[in-house]
């Protein structure tokens, strides 16, 4: 698909730079952070954070240098993304009120267009995760996104947008932070075919008939399962996009193709070497009754989303954007085995944490 695979795991901390590397890990995934103090000092996350400051900057510039705008994003409201994937949101006290955090700020960002037709956050997030995925390296319970949104814009345009992005992002850390990625074992190498390259695009469809091919079932209907995921990215030598997710296995607010019903304008952006997903994106949908239809067919009901409803109804803008996660992205550029590991202060789903 996108040539040869790169060989082996993820690379890791060295061990004897980073004593804490080699605790041993659990058979389904890297084992857990040790006490929060042990963590915090550790050679391995001060380089880590390094990468992640740089990383955040280049974003920031690159996004500012299109014409982008900054806003702070929302904690709380009375609705938030539905999600997916068996993750559920946190529930809070709000004057009486029960509102929810944050599982992603995507409602807002379509309601801000009026007055701001390109923007971004860096967002946080909190989803409660179950338990099982804590084994992944691929979740935590709270997470940072680099959220984006473009009124007027397509799918094409927000893949392209997010595409630059982490070319952008690689070439800046790559070039900035070199030393900090030899103390992680990261070899630059890993990063040539994305900075001279195309990233390639494969349908939904596709990549579950190859997964069928190879031996991994997987549900036409439905996102493609974690392990499918992993073993997609590591038959990449770069990055590459899944496309046209089937109706049903994402939000009522990506946008249904007109032109082929019961297919999604939406993507994923899946990281080569077996980091999975990066960016999840898609065109939105902006007609009132479209969007209340798709809330019923998902099992949402419409009165909990009065607010966003009320924008829709007076003309929410047409556009397409994603979110990119950052500790995702961090883990990406640093090559660690899991997404704890780049986190100062890590939330593993199931595991009580200060």
């Amino acid at each position: 698909m996108h040539g040869p695979a790169p060989a082996g795991h993820p690379a890791g901390a060295d061990p004897e730079t980073h004593p804490e590397a080699s605790s041993a890990a659990p058979a389904d995934g890297p084992a857990g952070p040790p006490d929060p103090a042990r963590h915090l000092a550790s050679p391995r996350l001060r380089s880590a954070m390094l990468v992640q400051q740089e990383a955040l900057a280049a974003a920031r510039d690159h996004l500012r240098g299109l014409g982008f705008v900054e806003l702070l994003p929302p904690l709380l409201g009375p609705v938030t993304d539905p999600g997916g994937r068996g993750a559920k949101a946190l529930d809070v006290d709000y004057y009486g009120r029960r509102y929810k955090l944050m599982t992603s700020a995507i409602l807002y960002k379509q309601a801000s267009l009026h007055g701001f037709p390109k923007l971004f956050y860096i967002a946080p997030n909190v989803r409660v995760e179950p338990p099982e995925t804590a084994g992944t390296g691929r979740h935590l319970v709270e997470f940072h996104q680099i959220d984006v949104e473009i009124a007027g814009a397509s799918r094409e345009d927000a893949m392209e947008t997010a595409a630059g992005l982490l070319r952008h992002v690689v070439e800046h850390v790559v070039d900035r932070v070199p030393h900090e990625l030899a103390a992680l074992g990261r070899d630059p190498g890993f990063f040539s075919a994305l900075r001279s390259a195309p990233f390639d695009r494969l349908p939904h469809a596709e990549a579950v008939a190859r997964l069928w091919d190879d031996g991994r079932a997987q549900n036409p209907d439905a996102e493609i399962d974690w392990a499918g995921e992993e073993a997609l990215s590591r038959a990449a030598d770069r990055p590459f996009f899944i496309t046209d997710y089937p109706k049903g296995s994402r939000g009522f607010y990506d946008r249904e193709d007109p032109e082929r019903p019961g297919s999604l304008r939406n993507f994923d952006l899946i990281a080569h070497g077996g980091f999975g997903e990066l960016v999840s994106g898609s065109e939105r949908e902006a007609d009132y009754a479209t969007i209340v239809t798709r809330m019923r067919e998902s099992g949402e009901n419409p009165a909990k989303y009065a607010w966003y409803l009320d924008a829709a109804r007076e003309g929410l803008p047409r556009s397409a954007g994603f979110g990119m996660g950052l500790q995702r992205l961090v883990r990406f550029l640093t090559g660690l085995d899991a997404l704890w590991q780049v986190t100062a202060y890590p939330k593993l789903p199931g595991v009580i944490a200060p």
